[in-house]
C-alpha cells in the first residue's frame, strides 16, 4: 500500500520537492488576459449568430464558457504533475490521440462538414483529434529525442526514425484535409529536433522533401491551389475566394491607431466570415486598433519568452524539449493566425490560442499552458 501510495505521489509535483516555485505570473498573467479579452470578443462575435442560428444570443458564449471551465480544469490538474508524471503521460496521450485521429474514418463517428472529416462524435461531444494529435505529439517528440540526442546528428540514425513515426500521422491530417494543422506539426517537428541537436542542413534537405508533398498536394485540386495564391491578391476576387481576406482588411482599417471601441465594430455582423474562430484577430483590430492588436501580440511573446527560458534553464533534456514543443504550440499557432489576418500568408484555417471560441483548440491550449505551468514551477538553474 505505502510503495502504491508512493509512486502515485510521484506523478504530481508538490511531493517531488520541497523547492518547487509558485506558477509563473508570466505565463499565467498574460494567458488570463487573452482568455478574458477571449470572452469579450466571443460574446461581442456570436451574439447575432446565436440569434440566427440558435435563437439565443448567448448560445456560443455559454458554450464557449463551458469548454473554458473544462479547460481550467485540465489546467490546474497538469500544472500540479512532476517530471516524472509529464514523462508518463507522453506514450497514453500519442497512443490516444492517433486512435482518436483513426476512428475520424469509423462510419457514424467522423463528420463532414465543408468538405472536411475532421470532426468526431463521441457520445453528446464533437472533438477535433488534430488539436490533441499536436499536443500529444509534443510529449511523444520530447521523450523520444532525448532518449536519441546523440543520434541526432546523424540523417539516417537520427532524423528519418522520427519521420516514419511522425509521417504517417501528418499525412492522415493533411488527407482530412487539414493543411494548417499539417503545417503546424511540421514546424513544431522541426523546432523540436532543432533544439535537440540536429544539424541545420539535415533539417533543410527534410524541408524541402516536405514542402515538395505540401506544394502535390495543393496542386492535386484546384480549389486548393486557388486558396493558397489568393492573398497575393484577394482584391481581384473579392466577391469570391478573397472575400474572407477582403472583409478582414476592411476591419483592420476601420481600426486604425485606436479602434472603433468594444461593441462598435460592424465587419462582426455577418461581413467577415468566421470572426469568431479564425479571424477574431481582425476584430480585435477593428476594436481596439493597432494599440489592442500589438498589446496581443504582446502578450504572446511573453509566453514565447518565458516557455524559451524554461526550456534554456532545464537541466533535464525531456523537460527542456517539452517546454520548446509546449511554447512552439502556442506561439508558432498564433503567429500563424495573425499573419493569415493581416494577409502575410495563405489562408489555414487555425484558431488563435485562447481568444478564438472553440471547444477542444481551447481546451488544448489551456492544457499545454498548465504543462508550462508545470516545468516552471521546478528550481531553475543557477
Amino acid at each position: 500500500m505505502r510503495n502504491a501510495a508512493t509512486y502515485l505521489k510521484s506523478w504530481f509535483g508538490r511531493f517531488e520537492s520541497v523547492n518547487y516555485r509558485r506558477p509563473d505570473p508570466w505565463l499565467w498573467l498574460p494567458a488570463a488576459v487573452l482568455l478574458l479579452l477571449g470572452l469579450l470578443m466571443v460574446l461581442n462575435t456570436t451574439y447575432f449568430l446565436g440569434i440566427e442560428r440558435k435563437g439565443d444570443a448567448f448560445h456560443f458564449f455559454k458554450l464557449h464558457l463551458a469548454h473554458i471551465a473544462l479547460g481550467l480544469i485540465v489546467l490546474a490538474v497538469l500544472s500540479q504533475f512532476s517530471l516524472a508524471g509529464l514523462k508518463r503521460i507522453a506514450m497514453p496521450l500519442f497512443i490516444a490521440s492517433a486512435v482518436l485521429l483513426l476512428l475520424l474514418y469509423v462510419p457514424g463517428l467522423g463528420l463532414m462538414k465543408g468538405g472536411a472529416r475532421r470532426w468526431l462524435r463521441l457520445g453528446p461531444a464533437v472533438v477535433e483529434p488534430s488539436e490533441l494529435v499536436k499536443f500529444a505529439l509534443v510529449f511523444f517528440l520530447a521523450k523520444f529525442l532525448s532518449k536519441r540526442q546523440e543520434h541526432l546528428r546523424s540523417l539516417l540514425n537520427g532524423l528519418v526514425p522520427v519521420f516514419v513515426v511522425v509521417g504517417p500521422i501528418a499525412l492522415i491530417i493533411l488527407k482530412q484535409p487539414d493543411f494548417g494543422s499539417t503545417v503546424m506539426i511540421a514546424l513544431i517537428l522541426f523546432a523540436m529536433l532543432y533544439a535537440a541537436g540536429a544539424r541545420a542542413s539535415h533539417l533543410a534537405i527534410a524541408g524541402s522533401g516536405a514542402l515538395a508533398v505540401l506544394i502535390f498536394q495543393a496542386a492535386a485540386k484546384s480549389y486548393r491551389m486557388k486558396r493558397l495564391t489568393t492573398f497575393l491578391d484577394p482584391w481581384s476576387v473579392a466577391r469570391g475566394a478573397g472575400f474572407q481576406l477582403v472583409q478582414s482588411f476592411i476591419a483592420l482599417g476601420e481600426g486604425g491607431k485606436w479602434g472603433v471601441g468594444l461593441g462598435a465594430g460592424r465587419q462582426k455582423m455577418f461581413y467577415l466570415p468566421e470572426a469568431h474562430t479564425d479571424f477574431v484577430f481582425a476584430v480585435v483590430g477593428e476594436e481596439f486598433g493597432i494599440l489592442g492588436a500589438c498589446i496581443v501580440i504582446g502578450l504572446f511573446l511573453l509566453i514565447l519568452f518565458r516557455g524559451m527560458r524554461i526550456a534554456h534553464d532545464e537541466p533535464d533534456p525531456f523537460a527542456s524539449l517539452l517546454a520548446v514543443g509546449l511554447t512552439s504550440l502556442i506561439s508558432i499557432q498564433a503567429l500563424i493566425n495573425m499573419a493569415v489576418v493581416i494577409g502575410m500568408i495563405p489562408t489555414k484555417g487555425l484558431p488563435l490560442p485562447f481568444l478564438s471560441y472553440g471547444g477542444t483548440s481551447i481546451i488544448i491550449a489551456m492544457a499545454a499552458l498548465g504543462a508550462l505551468l508545470a516545468l516552471g514551477r521546478r528550481p531553475a538553474v543557477r
